[in-house]
C-alpha cells in the first residue's frame, strides 16, 4: 500500500479521464490520496466535494496558494473556514511563500501565511506547506509563530538536507515528489537519503512534475510508485519497508486509521 500525499485532482487537464485516473491509482495499490483545493474557486470546490463524497481513499485540503495570496479577502476566508468544515479535510493548505514567481507580493504572502498557521492552530488540522525560493523565510515565520505544535509536511520539498533537518525539528514531515527523480537533483537526494525513515513522505502534486520515467507528461497519482522506487534505492532499502513506512506516517501526520478503505463508497 502507498499514499500520494499531495494531489490535485481538480485541475483541468483531469476533466476527461478523472474517474480512470482515479480508478489507476487505485488499481496501484495508491490507498490514499490527498486532493488539495487552494485557489478558492467556487465550481472546483464543488467537484472537490464530489470527489471527497464519492472516494473513501480521497482526503482533501484546502487553503490560498501563495500565487493567489492578493486575492484574499473576507470572502474567500470564509470559504476556506467553509472548506474546512467538511469531515474529510484533512490538512490546512498548500500556503506558504512563492518567491520564484511573485505572483503576490512578499509582504501579502507572509500575512496570508501567517493567517493559516493561526487558523490550523483553531481547526486542529496540520498544515500543508508550499515554500519556494524561501526557504529561510519560511522557516522563520514557522519558528515565530509556533507551528511546530501543529506540524505538518513541507510538500514537494526542493531543498538541501539541512532545510530539511530544520523542518525536522519544527515538527514537519518531508514530502518528495517526482522531482527527487531528477537527474540534476542532487541536493533534494541527499535530503531523501538523510531524513529518518519515519518523516518521509511522498507526493505526486499531479498534474505537475510527473518523475522518470514519464516526465514531460501529465502526471497523475499512480505515478507516486516511481518517487517511491527511486527514494528505496537511494538508501539501499527493500521498497516494502519504504512503502509500509511512509503510509504509517501519513496515517500518524493525519490522524487516520485507512485498514478498510475502498476504492467506492
Amino acid at each position: 500500500m502507498i499514499i500520494d500525499a499531495h494531489a490535485h485532482l481538480d485541475d483541468k487537464r483531469f476533466d476527461h479521464d478523472r474517474a480512470d485516473v482515479i480508478e489507476r491509482a487505485w488499481d496501484n495499490y495508491i490507498r490514499a490520496i490527498v486532493t488539495v483545493h487552494c485557489d478558492a474557486i467556487p465550481e472546483r470546490w464543488t467537484l472537490t466535494h464530489r470527489l471527497l463524497d464519492r472516494y473513501p481513499f480521497i482526503f482533501g485540503a484546502v487553503g490560498l496558494h501563495p500565487h493567489e495570496a492578493k486575492r484574499f479577502n473576507d470572502p474567500i476566508a470564509d470559504f476556506l473556514h467553509t472548506g474546512w468544515q467538511h469531515p474529510k479535510v484533512i490538512g490546512i493548505g498548500e500556503t506558504g511563500l512563492d518567491f520564484y514567481y511573485l505572483h503576490s507580493p512578499q509582504d501579502i504572502q507572509t500575512e496570508v501565511f501567517v493567517w493559516h498557521i493561526h487558523q490550523a492552530r483553531v481547526h486542529k488540522k496540520p498544515l500543508i506547506i508550499h515554500t519556494r525560493d524561501a526557504h529561510k523565510e519560511t522557516i522563520e515565520i514557522l519558528k515565530n509563530e509556533h507551528a511546530a505544535d501543529i506540524g505538518g509536511m513541507i510538500h514537494c520539498f526542493t531543498g538541501n538536507a539541512e532545510d530539511a533537518r530544520q523542518y525536522l525539528d519544527l515538527n514537519f514531515y518531508i514530502s518528495f515528489s517526482g522531482i527527487v527523480t531528477f537527474p540534476n537533483a542532487h541536493d533534494i537526494q541527499e535530503a531523501a537519503r538523510s531524513v529518518p525513515l519515519d518523516r518521509i513522505l511522498v507526493e505526486t502534486d499531479c498534474p505537475y512534475l510527473a518523475p522518470v520515467p514519464y516526465r514531460g507528461r501529465r502526471n497523475e497519482p499512480a505515478y507516486v510508485l516511481k518517487v517511491v522506487e527511486f527514494i528505496s534505492k537511494q538508501r539501499n532499502m527493500n521498497i516494502g519497508d519504504v512503502k509500509s513506512a511512509i503510509f504509517e506516517n501519513f496515517c500518524n501526520l493525519f490522524s487516520l486509521n485507512l485498514e478498510h478503505v475502498s476504492v467506492n463508497g
